[in-house]
């Protein structure tokens, strides 16, 4: 059974930092923008929640048709969402934290400026590579 997921970082801006459609589903283009479109019409809800609790890891915020929307909130109001259809609640915990390391490891480069787009290709194939292991 192909699996849809789309995986998005935005920083405390709102402004997409990285993404990646890292689910095993055949990649769309139209496909594609309306998981930005579900992405983004949830950071409403997100910032709602992640001012009322102390979790980083908010669940399932919202959904639309048979995708939920997931999401991890750092410290610094950073958000990591997943876009997936799929039930396993303890591996996509599992997946944000690992990404969150490997976010912190850029974040502590001083060659990264905080705020922009994450380019690396390392980051990028270790994010993929997580994707596989626990979605």
């Amino acid at each position: 059974m192909a699996s849809t997921a789309c995986f998005v970082i935005v920083s405390k801006n709102d402004i997409p930092i990285y993404e990646a459609e890292v689910g095993s589903a055949p990649k769309k283009e139209d496909l594609a923008h309306q998981h930005q479109f579900i992405l983004h019409a949830a950071l409403d809800v997100v910032q709602d929640l992640a001012w009322t609790t102390n979790a980083m890891f908010l669940r399932s915020v919202d959904r639309f048709s048979d995708l939920v929307v997931s999401v991890y909130v750092t410290a610094v109001h950073t958000r990591f969402m997943l876009l997936h259809d799929s039930r396993s609640d303890d591996g996509i915990k599992s997946f944000f934290q690992e990404v969150h390391e490997l976010y912190i490891k850029i974040f502590l480069n001083p060659l990264y400026l905080p705020g922009s787009r994450i380019t690396s290709s390392h980051f990028d194939t270790k994010v993929r590579a997580l994707a596989r292991k626990y979605l």
